[in-house]
This record gives C-alpha cells, structure tokens and sequence, in this order.
C-alpha cells in the first residue's frame, strides 16, 4: 500500500521537515530570536511543488484519456471509494468535464512554477492549490492525502498575508510580532549567539541533504518512464509523487458471498453477502463521506477487482478469517450476515460491474445508488479446512473459530 498510495511517505517527508520548523528549546507560540528557517520554508515549497509537477507529468505521459481530455468521463465513477457528491458530478455534461481535465492540467502543470515567480504569485500558487484541494476533498474520499497536501502549501504565504487569521486586540500576536520587529532589527547588528550559529549550520546542512537526495528525483521527473510514488532513499525523505497515471473506464467488485450449505455447488444454496464499510455492495446503500478518514480495506479490495485473487492472495487470507468468525477481522466490515449464529460452511468472491444509477432515473427511483452486473466467479467456494495448507506453505497463522 506504501508504494501504491504514496501517502505515508508524503506523510513521512512532511514531518521530518516539520521536525526543522519549530524551535528546540521553547514552546512558546512566538520565540524570540528563533524565525523560521528560509530554508525549511523552501523545502515545504519544494515538496509541493515535486507532488502536483509529479502528478501533472505522470498524467501526461501515462493514460492518453488525460491528452484527450476524458478522464473525467470516468474518474467520479471508478475513483477507489466515491462519495454522493460524485454521484452527481458524473452525470455533468461532456464539455464541463473536459474544462475540470484542462483545470487540472494547469493547476498541476503550470502553477506549481508560479513558485519561483515572486511574493505575489507564490500566494496565488498557495491559494490555488489550497482551492484544488479543497474540491478533491469535496468530490471524492481521496483519505488524508489531500488534506495533507495543504499542508506545504502553507509555506507559501508570509506573515503579511495570513495577518488576517489573527486577532489585532491589545496584547494579541500581531502587537508582540510588531514590538519584537524592531528589536529583531537592532540586535541584527549585534555578535550572533551561540545558539544561533547552531541553528545556521542544522539548517545549512539540512538544506544541503535535501539538494543531494532530490538529485534521482529532479531526474526521475525528467525521465519519459517516470515512477510515481517512488522513493530513492530508505528513510523516504525526498520521494517522487503522483496520482491517477491511469484511469480505469469501468468499476468493477469484488462481493464476498458466505453460505451455510454443505455442498456449495447446490443451485439451492442461499448465499449471502458481507458488506464494506464504504465500498459499493449494496446497491440501495448511499455512497458514503469519510475523508479525512482511511478504510484501508475498502481501498485494498478497489485495487484486488481489477487483477485477480493470484496476485491478491490476501484476499484468501480475508475469507480464513471470515469463515472462523474472528472479531478483529469482522470489525473492518459494515455487515456480517452470520452474527448471532453459525460461521459460514464456505466463502466465495463474486466479479461484479458496477455503475451510478441515473438520477431521476428507474433504479434511482426505486432507490438505487447502483446498477450492476455479474462478470463471473472472482474466486471460488473455500472452506476453513481447505484453506490449511494454503496457510501453511504461507507461513500464515491458522484462524480459529471463536
């Protein structure tokens, strides 16, 4: 998931530059003599500017619907884990979502130069991005990657312009900060103390390593075959980001199916279905809203629908633990249609085609959020007792039934 997402290493490069923000020795919400480093301020700028650039180029050089202009006939509809909002925003018109594909090209693409264009247009480039980030966090459940992406974009704005979040009473921050000005300025012409040349050179120096470790990054970004959410070191300081090179055109499920029967093949079986906590399932189940929440599993079994349970052997591993009926297992589900009585015999995954149902439409009507369509078995019937040496040659520990 590290490498698929990129969201713990953008995480990890985050706080290490935030542990080089704040003073060491104070706590206090305005130290005197300890201004944030410019340093650390451009290696904020430098880390949004590498994440949109990234995602920018990934999209040009990988899936042609983005040169096209048609992603987003797809995107809302085949994003991991939709929202209601995306819902709606499927149905826009041809030319809208050509115009949200253009947007993005220049958002990613262009803006992130307005960096090093002066005070005035590294502001614009902070609103912009912030805005960008907010109507992702608004059309789609894209996790804390969005609204972790705010964050060094922040460092995009000086003092002046975020004057306005501050209280101008007697007292406040702004009358501390314009007492501390003058002083500052004096004592500019004094022998720097100990403590600051200290901090010259951690900053210098880190400075120095985050130019060193962007050098594979900045040639990465160069490169026709760029790798996206890749890091060249193995601390993940400096990584290389993107998202969504390619966009998959139609969603498909995996539905997980348990029954009670002795024979699974019996056409008289009653099978019944668990349910994800946000993933489409259920049909008439309104697409939910969890950002800045994560459901890890939902997101995992997006990515199994579209290859096979070979390459996802975890799902197995998913199903042994479902049929024993473990708890901490049962807790990452919505549903278990086995609570209050008897595991399930057998478990077998269901390949589906899922699409939005038309608003105003039949299905909607009837309150449907979903139409969809059986492609075929994803993987077939297992029981506990089969499912052994398949953890064993694993290494797995064997479920057992509560």
């Amino acid at each position: 998931m590290l490498d698929r997402s990129g969201w713990e290493s953008q995480l990890l490069e985050t706080g290490f530059l935030g542990i080089f923000l704040c003073p060491l020795w104070t706590l206090s919400r305005l130290p005197q003599h300890t201004p944030p480093s410019s340093i650390v301020i451009w290696g904020f700028r430098w880390l949004i500017f590498r994440i949109m650039l990234g995602a920018g180029l990934i999209k040009i050089r990988g899936d042609r619907c983005w040169r096209e202009l048609t992603c987003m006939d797809y995107h809302y509809e085949t994003q991991p884990v939709p929202n209601p909002i995306a819902y709606f925003m499927h149905r826009s018109p041809w030319w809208f979502h050509q115009f949200e594909t253009l947007v993005n090209h220049f958002i990613e693409l262009v803006v992130p130069f307005f960096l090093f264009l002066g005070r005035r247009m590294c502001i614009v480039h902070g609103v912009l991005q912030i805005l960008f980030q907010v109507l992702l966090i608004i059309s789609g459940n894209l996790s804390f990657l969005n609204w972790l992406t705010i964050v060094p974009s922040i460092a995009c704005f000086d003092d002046v312009s975020l004057g306005f979040l501050f209280s101008s009473k007697q007292g406040g921050v702004k009358e501390r900060v314009a007492q501390m000005q003058p002083k500052e300025a004096a004592e500019e012409q004094l022998p720097l103390r100990y403590g600051c040349y200290v901090r010259k050179v951690v900053n210098v120096s880190f400075g120095l390593l985050i130019a060193y470790l962007s050098i594979p990054v900045v040639l990465n970004l160069l490169n026709s075959r760029q790798v996206m959410n890749t890091s060249f070191n193995p601390l993940r300081i400096v990584n290389t980001y993107g998202a969504f090179g390619s966009i998959t055109k139609e969603r498909t499920e995996v539905v997980l199916q348990g029954t009670s029967s002795l024979d699974p093949n019996d056409p008289a079986a009653v099978w019944e279905e668990y349910d994800f906590k946000c993933k489409p399932g259920d049909l008439k189940r309104r697409p939910c809203f969890i950002t800045p929440y994560h459901y890890r599993l939902d997101w995992l079994m997006w990515f199994a629908a579209f290859q096979t349970y070979e390459q996802n052997e975890w799902v197995i591993h998913l199903a042994g633990k479902l049929l024993a009926q473990e708890e901490e297992t049962l807790s990452l589900m919505a549903t278990n249609p086995f609570a209050g009585r008897a595991p399930p015999r057998w478990i077998r995954g269901e390949h589906f085609k899922y699409k939005f149902s038309r608003p105003g439409g039949k299905h909607a009507s009837e309150g449907r959020w979903w139409i969809r369509k059986r492609i075929g078995p994803y993987f077939p019937p297992v029981n506990l007792q089969g499912l052994k040496k398949f953890y064993e040659d694993r290494n797995w520990p064997y479920p057992v039934r509560d």
